[in-house]
């Protein structure tokens, strides 16, 4: 049994099994299914969806939210981690100009999407319809595309580094695009100096601080007080001013921690992407992305369960636009601008990367999930329109066996 479940949370397939389970519930029992995702823990709360109610504006702390914009900056936050080290590191597998690279196959896999679903909404005459859903296959579900990854490539192989940082800066961008292109009201970007201001404040009080204090000393009590008595407390707190600064800001909250990962000590060497080794890492980044595993498993298990329930009969022509938009402009996109950036511009691609591992990239960052649905559903007015876009969203998962077939015909080198 322990053999099992550590194949279950290692690979996560309780992010699999919630989604089919949602799939299941919202086909058999849909009432019941929207009252749970929908569900209200706290009304007036300080954090949630801003409701009307009896003519006054309110925020609602919803299941929905607590788990997507809340529980989800945990698993951002963990991804995040990976990139980070992988990049500052000195032998970090995404340092230096190598980084360039998966930075302009992020464009490429916007700019496919995009152009494969205009010109087939133009050839299908439902342009002026279907228009405003132009950005909903440019995003990229990190959660999913990990997972597929790993599958695919393995734990230890330099495409999982490429592909996070395609995804991460993929969906930050589609964040961009909904401020821009999709505004549901009025931005309050100085929010944002909260998040800075915490990320600066905790490097400079329980980092850079002990050690200066320390300078000269070699039995370094600060540092040592700081690490044994403060821990991750400081980093938590910061964590949570910086992510109420990014709700504010209007800005998804998911990725209201990010700002904090470069502040916590980190390791001095890179283990690479999600390697076993990190396990017996000491520093305080490590030990918390340890301690952070499981329940980041059950987050996904339940982000599954909140996010997959669609029912079938809302295909339709925006499915068609939005899949075609992932399943083809992604691979493409990603392939030929990848292509570019490491061999024209002589970029290079990561150590141990080949550049027959970009079209399978391609493919499993054709899994739109999170964002995609987010993005249909300020895109498009409740209806059957939205529900069918979202369904091209949620159809997407089938990329994953593209990719698993892709690299198999492509030969790709697995490290376990």
């Amino acid at each position: 049994m322990n053999r099992i479940w550590n194949f279950v949370a290692q690979n996560s397939l309780l992010l699999i099994g919630g989604a089919v389970l949602a799939l299941i519930w919202a086909n058999l029992a849909p009432d019941s299914y929207h009252q749970l995702v929908h569900l209200s823990i706290w009304s007036d709360a300080p954090i949630g969806l801003v409701e009307m109610h009896d003519g006054q504006a309110v925020r609602v702390l919803t299941l929905h939210f607590l788990i997507n914009d809340l529980l989800m900056a945990l698993f951002f936050a963990m991804a995040a981690k990976e990139v980070w080290e992988a990049v500052i590191l000195s032998d970090g597998s995404l340092r230096g100009k190598k980084a360039l690279t998966p930075l302009i196959a992020t464009l490429g896999g916007m700019m496919g999407p995009v152009a494969v679903y205009l010109t087939l909404a133009i050839l299908l005459g439902s342009l002026a319809e279907m228009g405003r859903g132009w950005a909903i296959p440019t995003a990229t579900d990190i959660a999913f595309s990990y997972l597929v990854g790993r599958m695919v490539f393995g734990a230890r192989h330099p495409a999982i580094g490429f592909l996070l940082l395609l995804a991460i800066a993929d969906d930050a961008a589609g964040l961009a695009i909904l401020a821009v292109f999709y505004p549901s009201g009025d931005l309050a970007l100085a929010w944002l100096l909260l998040s800075v201001a915490a990320a600066v404040a905790v490097w400079l009080l329980a980092n850079w601080l002990p050690r200066r204090l320390d300078r000269g000393r070699q039995d370094r009590p600060n540092s040592t007080w700081a690490r044994r008595v403060l821990g991750a407390w400081p980093y938590v707190i910061a964590g949570c001013l910086s992510w109420y600064g990014f709700y504010r800001a209007g800005l998804h909250p998911a990725l209201g921690l990010l700002p904090i990962i470069p502040a916590i000590p980190h390791a001095e060497r890179d283990f690479g992407i999600f390697a076993e080794e990190e396990r017996h890492a000491t520093d305080l980044l490590n030990r918390i992305e340890h301690a952070l595993k499981l329940p980041v498993q059950l987050v996904l298990c339940a982000f599954g369960v909140v996010n997959a329930g669609v029912e079938f009969s809302a295909v339709s022509t925006p499915t068609l636009l939005v899949l075609a938009g992932l399943m083809i402009g992604k691979p493409l996109g990603i392939t030929l601008f990848g292509w570019f950036a490491a061999n024209v511009l002589r970029l290079g691609l990561p150590d141990g990367m080949a550049l027959r591992d970009l079209p399978v990239v391609g493919c499993v960052a054709a899994i739109g999930f999170t964002v995609a649905l987010f993005v249909a559903s300020v895109a498009f007015p409740a209806g059957a329109v939205q529900d069918a876009a979202k369904m091209g969203a949620l159809l997407s998962l089938a990329s994953a066996i593209v990719a698993l077939l892709a690299g198999r015909l492509l030969a790709v080198r697995r490290l376990a």
